[in-house]
């Protein structure tokens, strides 16, 4: 699979666009915020290699807490996968219980 198409298999994730004309690098953030919430192993591989760990780390740290379903981000706000995955500075993507508490009402 390579890093420049978008894999098929996301597609059921794009219902309302035309895949076959979105473009990786102007549709960046649906694409990674989708991806992120839906995406399995191997499309999350593309994802990293499309994007880079520095790109999608700063897309979690401010965009995440809003866009990611509670389920996915609490993964990925968490401490193992900020040092593990996105090798992100400590402390890097928490956010405020208030604020988190807030998109949950």
């Amino acid at each position: 699979m390579q890093a420049t198409m978008i894999p098929a298999t996301l597609r059921p994730f794009f219902q309302e666009y035309d895949f076959g004309k979105l473009d990786p690098e102007r549709s960046a953030f649906t694409i990674i915020e989708r991806t992120l919430a839906w995406g399995d192993r191997a499309e999350l591989r593309w994802l990293f290699a499309r994007y880079g760990r520095q790109r999608l780390a700063e897309w979690v740290r401010q965009a995440g807490w809003r866009c990611l379903p509670r389920r996915r981000f609490l993964f990925s706000g968490s401490a193992t996968f900020n040092s593990t995955i996105l090798r992100a500075e400590k402390g890097y993507g928490r956010i405020s219980r208030t604020a988190l508490e807030s998109r949950t009402r």
